[in-house]
């Protein structure tokens, strides 16, 4: 019991993680004002960008990154010593039950991101704490995912359809790559939520109103 006990801590970790609302803390400290009032009412990086600026706007893409690499790492060291510091059941295969348990600490992390409890589960869109997850399971494969985003964005300069074409591009090297099967479903269950979250983006893409980086963003676009 105090295994499992553990264990779920150990992703309720992950999740508070996931849930630091990194945007909104930063339009607080560095510009007096709550993000979540201006632009596109986003707390991601790129709405941060639009209202405070370039630096502003990397605080947040760089803490949003570190979240998921932090997320990961957290998870592979405290589930390790889980299984060497407190007597795991006899039925339990560790080798098995690792990489699930880390596969569940992404998930909580981005859920965390995208639904924050200090944001009354409303919350990012999960991309950027996505790619540090990516990062800290196949640096390959973030890799990959992050030279997507830069080619699409310096081509569309559309920050939205960069972030869908990253997870995409995540999904198609985690299942041509080799990778254990719960690292593989992480990503694609990942990848999905992230273009899941994009919902709206993806209609606008369709309409042509799409704001492209420089532009003034619909107010009712949420990340």
């Amino acid at each position: 019991m105090v295994f499992w006990t553990a264990s779920v801590a150990g992703l309720a970790i992950a999740y508070l993680l996931g849930s630091t609302p990194t945007g909104y803390l930063v339009g607080k400290l560095l510009g007096g004002i709550d993000i979540r009032q201006h632009g596109s009412r986003s707390t991601g990086a790129t709405n941060v960008l639009r209202t405070l600026g370039k630096w502003p706007a990397f605080v947040v893409l760089l803490i949003d990154v570190l979240k998921g690499v932090a997320a990961i790492v957290f998870a592979k060291w405290f589930y390790a010593w889980l299984l060497t510091s407190l007597a795991p059941p006899t039925a339990l295969d560790p080798q098995t039950f690792l990489p699930w348990a880390i596969c569940l600490a992404g998930l909580a992390v981005l859920l965390g991101h995208g639904r924050s409890i200090w944001l009354n589960f409303t919350g990012g869109k999960s991309a950027a704490t996505g790619l540090g997850v990516l990062l800290a399971l196949s640096w390959p494969i973030g890799l990959g995912a992050a030279a997507t985003f830069c080619v699409v964005l310096a081509i569309s300069r559309i920050v939205s359809l960069s972030s869908m074409l990253s997870a995409s591009t995540a999904i198609a090297l985690v299942c041509a790559l080799e990778q254990p099967l719960p690292y593989r479903l992480l990503v694609i269950a990942g990848g999905l939520y992230v273009v899941a979250r994009h919902h709206a983006n993806i209609q606008r893409l369709v309409a042509g109103t799409e704001p492209r980086l420089g532009e003034a963003s619909p107010h009712h676009d949420i990340r």
